[in-house]
C-alpha cells in the first residue's frame, strides 16, 4: 500500500520535534549513564553497530555500552545461550529499563530511524534480513520501539517478529504510530519482554 507523503512528512517532523525535546529532558538522564557505564567496566559508553536500514540500506546504530568491550556481534537470543554472559551489571539495568537505546535519538535526528518502526537487525544477520525484504517490513524506516516490541519484544521468535513488522508497514498510520508509542510506555514500566 502506498504512503501518503504528508503523512510520512508529518513522522518525520514529529520524529524530530520528540526527539529535540527528548534529549533536552533526559539529558542529565544521559549525563549520569555514561558516567555509570564508565564506572562499571572499561571502554566508551556509547556504542555503534551496523544495522540495517529502510530498504535494505547499512547505518551505524547509537547505543549506550551494555556490554563488556570486544563482545561478539551476535543476536540477543545467542548471547542467552553463552556460558558467560558478556552483559555488565549496568548493562543488565539498562537493558531491563531500555535506557540503552536512548543514544538513537541521533539516528533520529540524522534521518536513519523513527520513534517507530520495526527494529532493525543486525548487519550480519542475513537470512532474518532476507525474510523481511519479502514480506515488506523493510519498506519504513526501523524504529525505537516497534509493534513488535509492544507485542512481546524478546519473548517473540523472529518468525513471528518478521510477520509484526510485516504487518505494522502494510497498515501504517500516524496515529497506529501514537498507539505504539502510549502502549511502549507502559511495557518499559512493567519491564515486560526485556532481555
Amino acid at each position: 500500500m502506498k504512503k501518503n507523503p504528508a503523512a510520512l512528512a508529518c513522522k518525520r517532523a514529529t520524529d524530530f520535534a520528540l526527539a529535540l525535546c527528548a534529549t533536552i529532558f533526559l539529558a542529565p538522564l544521559l549525563v549520569l549513564t555514561c558516567i555509570a557505564i564508565c564506572l562499571d567496566s572499561p571502554g566508551s559508553p556509547i556504542f555503534t553497530q551496523k544495522r540495517v536500514g529502510k530498504n535494505g540500506d547499512l547505518f551505524d546504530i547509537y547505543k549506550f555500552r551494555t556490554m563488556f568491550v570486544g563482545a561478539p556481534n551476535i543476536s540477543t537470543e545467542l548471547m542467552a545461550k553463552m556460558e558467560r554472559s558478556p552483559i555488565t551489571r549496568v548493562g543488565a539495568w539498562l537493558r531491563k529499563t531500555s535506557i540503552d537505546e536512548l543514544p538513537q535519538l541521533i539516528n533520529i535526528f540524522r534521518g536513519e530511524m523513527s520513534l517507530v518502526g520495526p527494529r532493525p537487525a543486525l548487519y550480519n544477520q542475513y537470512e532474518l534480513t532476507e525474510e523481511r525484504q519479502k514480506v515488506g517490513a523493510l519498506s519504513m524506516p526501523p524504529g525505537i520501539t516497534g509493534w513488535a516490541q509492544v507485542n512481546g519484544r524478546d519473548e517473540l521468535s523472529d518468525e513471528i517478529k518478521v510477520q509484526m513488522d510485516a504487518w505494522y508497514c502494510a497498515n501504517w498510520s500516524y496515529w497506529l504510530d501514537w498507539r505504539i508509542v502510549a502502549r511502549t510506555v507502559l511495557e518499559v514500566v512493567a519491564g515486560r519482554g526485556a532481555r
